[in-house]
This record gives C-alpha cells, sequence and structure tokens, in this order.
C-alpha cells in the first residue's frame, strides 16, 4: 500500500460521521454580581449574586440575600438571567464580572455621577 492510499484512508476515517457523545459538553465559568445601588430594597448593594455559566449555556445563580444560606435559580441561558434580573432595574448599575476578568456593565449613569465628570 502506497503513502498516498494510507493517507487517504485515514482522511475518510476521520470524514465519517460518528455518534454523539452521551456526554454534554464540560466547562464552567464563574461570576459575580455587583450592584452600585439596589432600587428595590431588598437585596443591598455590593456583591449579591455568585454564578456560573456552564458549558451548555445554561447559568445558575446563587443569590447571598437572605443569610445564612441565600437562593439558588437554574436559567437556561446568561441572557435569560440579564433579561429577568438586571435590565429591569437600569438603576441598580450592575457590573457582572467573569472569572477571566471581562465585566459587562448594565445600567443608567445617575445625574451626580455625570455632573463630576463632567465638572472634574
Amino acid at each position: 500500500m502506497s503513502e498516498e492510499q494510507k493517507v487517504s484512508e485515514e482522511v475518510t476515517d476521520d470524514l465519517i460521521p460518528k455518534p454523539p457523545s452521551k456526554l454534554a459538553p464540560r466547562g464552567i465559568t464563574s461570576f459575580t454580581v455587583f450592584r452600585q445601588h439596589d432600587e428595590s430594597g431588598v437585596s443591598g448593594d455590593g456583591v449579591v449574586i455568585e454564578g456560573v455559566v456552564m458549558a451548555t449555556g445554561q447559568c445558575v445563580v446563587h443569590w447571598l440575600y437572605p443569610p445564612p444560606r441565600g437562593g439558588i435559580a437554574i436559567f437556561d441561558s446568561m441572557s435569560d438571567f440579564v433579561k429577568v434580573h438586571i435590565e429591569p432595574h437600569p438603576a441598580n448599575q450592575t457590573i457582572i464580572t467573569y472569572q477571566d476578568g471581562t465585566k459587562t456593565v448594565f445600567g443608567e449613569k445617575l445625574e451626580e455621577n455625570v455632573e463630576e465628570v463632567s465638572t472634574g
């Protein structure tokens, strides 16, 4: 058998469709949710949630309030979590920080902060 035939056989083996893995994708990215303000007055400001995004895209959040255990919620995606708990409260000026240091900032600038920036 020539080298060309061997390479050809190896390539065709790689191209044969295989059944999907029996396992879901693996990998977890952690994040925290920091609120600069708490417009509802319920859970306070500062870091109020710790969470993870699974490789499947599902999002699990652990509310740090009420003490001592908080609560846990599962969402189909990070965007579902954001739509329900972050976007409806722009005055909270929420910051989501992922384990790699990436940050996503939500909310409106308060007028007092805008004035400080423009006069400083």
